[in-house]
């Protein structure tokens, strides 16, 4: 779709408008402007009762008198003063749907009179974009039947400053590395394996003269040392592949870099302590830290941000097979410690704890890890929010700040040293789980063992990056989060 802002006058001949109306008889000024154009004709629906400005309602109307639009869509907005966030998304989803069911190429939105609680008018247009692109969403790569095309357009906010320009912009480019993280995590397992990945990656770097891509393979691993990673992907005839894409943009190109480790299981059943049947096909989800990376790197490519970022796709498959790493298996990681195995279902921290040791080569400014990492985290914190645990209170404050801003939500869990205590081993000098209670946590704690050498954060977004039931799908999730956190430290 293609988004504009510009002034447009009501009385201009267009196809469509979309006006917004308060409960309470509150109009909003392109309502009133109307109202009086169409002598009372929306006063005379709202006492009527047709009309009564309810959240999400709609009405389209069709040919007013001293108009010449062909047709208004009126969308109610609520009690005024009261519009939340998440009323503000179901409303611009209910104009949407408005639009394509009459079949609307084109339409002039002026819900730019209309925004919600404490946001302005630059939020108000980037998300109601970012709405409108999650919602137009389709995977249908796979299905004989592909989905009918969309028949809006373009839609243009009724405005013509700056910030608006600057939300659509935005807007845009998140979107974009939303639907990327949202196509690879959607694609099966017998696809998107970790040379698919890798391949992904390699497209991506040859589209921007500021990326570029190194590729890790198991070769090069073992010669590095990182034998938790190679444990994991021992069980599985598809190789491991470390991406690492490197987007060099700093004014100084010597600038310090900041890292982003993605978790990439492209199937995750389990190993030997192989999972339960039931759902098990999510388990192509599991590399939802690596496509959420990976859609980072092609916002802020796609935004040309002035900063150096490395984005780390961790790719690996764990699987049961006769060469598979076994519960009390003890490993030596990439920075010498030894892990004792007690289970290889948390294989994630294994694969992770590697990777950010490699990452130290950097010197980096700080780094950040996504990954679909425990349980424990949804159990806690449900679909609602991605788990962020940091010892780094600066950062976590400026990743609360970037979740606060795009409502790409994050909860802070404890990182205190006390969950250190469950991961002890009487052969290893750690265990790679610690226990049943608090085990989002320790695996924070676990990886935490591994980021010693500069600031560090970890989102544990296992119940944030897909969506179950009817509708189940990747979400692309943290995407906006990591891209707002970026395109702040520009400022």
């Amino acid at each position: 779709m293609k988004y504009q802002a510009k002034l447009t006058a009501l009385s201009q001949a267009t196809e469509c408008i979309v006006i917004g109306v308060y409960e309470n008889n509150e109009f909003s000024k392109s309502f009133n402007e109307i109202d009086l154009t169409t002598q009372g004709y929306l006063n005379g629906l709202i006492q009527s009762g047709e009309l009564s400005g309810k959240l999400g309602q709609t009405l389209l109307l069709r040919d007013l008198n001293g108009i010449s639009t062909k047709r208004v869509l009126i969308i109610g907005c609520g009690k005024k003063g009261e519009l939340s966030e998440r009323q503000y998304k179901q409303l611009i989803q209910n104009m949407l749907k408005a639009l394509k069911d009459a079949n609307i190429r084109e339409a002039v939105c002026y819900l730019t009179e209309v925004e919600p609680n404490n946001r302005d008018l630059y939020w108000n247009i980037r998300f109601a974009i970012e709405t409108i692109e999650h919602t137009n969403y389709q995977f249908d790569q796979f299905k004989s039947k592909k989905a009918e095309p969309i028949s809006l357009e373009t839609l243009i906010f009724n405005t013509d400053c700056q910030q608006a320009q600057l939300a659509i912009k935005h807007a845009q480019a998140i979107a974009s590395g939303v639907k990327a993280a949202r196509d690879i995590a959607n694609m099966p397992p017998n696809v998107c394996n970790p040379a698919y990945l890798s391949e992904q990656a390699r497209n991506l770097a040859e589209k921007s003269t500021a990326l570029s891509l190194d590729v890790i393979d198991e070769k090069m691993m073992a010669e590095l040392g990182m034998n938790a990673y190679l444990a994991v992907s021992r069980g599985s005839s598809n190789p491991a592949y470390m991406s690492l894409l490197h987007f060099n943009n700093a004014a100084d190109k010597n600038t310090k870099p900041i890292v982003l480790v993605g978790k990439g299981l492209t199937f995750d059943a389990g190993g030997i302590s192989l999972k339960p049947a039931a759902d098990m096909d999510e388990m192509k989800y599991d590399m939802g830290g690596a496509a959420s990376v990976f859609g980072t790197m092609k916002a802020i490519a796609e935004l040309n941000l002035p900063l150096n970022v490395i984005g780390v796709l961790a790719g690996c498959e764990n699987l049961p097979d006769g060469n598979a790493y076994r519960p009390g298996d003890i490993l030596t990681t990439m920075n010498g410690l030894t892990v004792e195995v007690l289970n290889t279902d948390a294989e994630g921290r294994l694969v992770l704890c590697d990777a950010l040791t490699y990452v130290e080569r950097f010197e980096p400014e700080l780094v950040i890890d996504v990954a679909t990492l425990t349980g424990a985290c949804v159990v806690a914190l449900g679909q609602h929010n991605s788990g962020l645990m940091s010892e780094d209170e600066n950062l976590v404050s400026e990743l609360l700040n970037a979740a606060q801003q795009t409502t790409d939500k994050a909860w802070r869990l404890p990182l205190s040293e006390e969950y250190q205590e469950q991961l002890k081993s009487p052969f290893a000098d750690l265990a790679n789980i610690g226990g049943r209670w608090g085990g989002a946590s320790t695996a924070g704690a676990f990886l935490a063992n591994f980021t010693k050498n500069y600031r560090w954060a970890h989102l544990d977004i296992a119940g944030t990056a897909w969506v179950q039931g009817a509708n189940k799908g990747a979400t692309g999730r943290p995407v906006s989060l990591l891209t707002q956190f970026l395109i702040n430290q520009v400022k």
